[in-house]
């Protein structure tokens, strides 16, 4: 496998920024959360076409049974991921949805364990848990044990379960396929699935408010052609625990960003959590092993 151009960590870092975005568009676009899931992936398809249709639609035909089984599934745990996590942030804050939905690595480590064999070092864990503790610091205040709030954490729970399993089979395909034609399967089938979810629920294609269209359309550029597309452009260098820690970053920019928007005000629990938050991800970050995990394969 060839060297990355340049170091994963660093659009990593960019694409963390832009999904930290995702909650405050859902909330702000005033419609279902099956609707604000179709109109991001449709449009998020329909921007890829021209660039997919005109270099790379030739190679559909390099993907073997297994590379559609793999992406067809990835493209059903995005659409479902989607709809659990808009649905949430009806019910909970956006510092608890986002919390509970970056809570990947508890996932990611037992899967890339199991599926991939990938072996987990003691440092790497207890990195991964500071990081996960200070997740959970930053909504302390706000998580409920019963009504609404407790049905809404719930479904972000459920939630960061299907994306992790969108990443876990995005890594095995995405080794295989250049970074445009696996995004464009994915979305496409994602899309398809969303569709047909609105059929079934009888949810509205529209019409919308003008501004209602326009966050459906920053969804698709921001978090996913952005934020998604760089992730799964980093799939082919890294491990998805990588991604999955990393992504804890997300709670943090969201919480700002809901205090100014939605006056979500922040709590000190939330500040003192986002300390550790950096502090897991930085400890994870500079394991040596991590590092040699990463460009293991550029020697080969």
């Amino acid at each position: 496998m060839e060297k990355p151009t340049i170091h994963p960590f660093i659009p990593i870092v960019i694409g963390v920024i832009s999904i930290a975005l995702s909650a405050i568009l859902v909330k702000l676009a005033e419609a279902e959360a099956g609707v604000i899931a179709f109109y991001r992936m449709l449009f998020s398809v329909l921007l890829m076409s021209p660039i997919f249709f005109t270099k790379y639609v030739h190679e559909i035909k390099l993907l073997s049974r297994r590379d559609w089984i793999f992406s067809s599934i990835a493209g059903v745990f995005l659409a479902f991921h989607f709809i659990l996590w808009f649905e949430s942030l009806n019910y909970t804050s956006v510092a608890s949805s986002t919390v509970l939905v970056t809570l990947q690595p508890l996932f990611a480590f037992v899967g890339t364990y199991f599926f991939f064999k990938e072996p987990l070092s003691v440092k790497t864990i207890i990195s991964g848990l500071i990081a996960i503790s200070g997740s959970i610091l930053i909504s302390w205040g706000d998580f409920k044990v019963s009504g609404t709030a407790l049905y809404g954490d719930i479904l972000a729970l459920i939630a960061c379960g299907l994306v992790t399993g969108y990443f876990l089979f995005g890594q095995d395909v995405r080794k295989r396929l250049s970074l445009i034609t696996y995004t464009m399967v994915v979305y496409s089938i994602s899309t398809i699935c969303l569709f047909f979810y609105m059929i079934i629920g009888r949810e509205s294609f529209g019409p919308y408010s003008t501004m209602t269209w326009v966050w459906f359309i920053l969804l698709a550029l921001i978090p996913n052609l952005l934020g998604h597309t760089l992730f799964n452009w980093a799939l082919k260098w890294v491990s998805t625990n990588v991604i999955s820690v990393a992504v804890l970053f997300e709670p943090i920019g969201a919480a700002i960003l809901a205090y100014f928007v939605f006056e979500e005000y922040l709590k000190a629990t939330q500040l003192l959590g986002g300390i550790i938050v950096i502090l897991g991800i930085m400890l994870f970050i500079i394991d040596i092993k991590v590092v040699n995990k990463i460009f293991r394969r550029k020697n080969a």
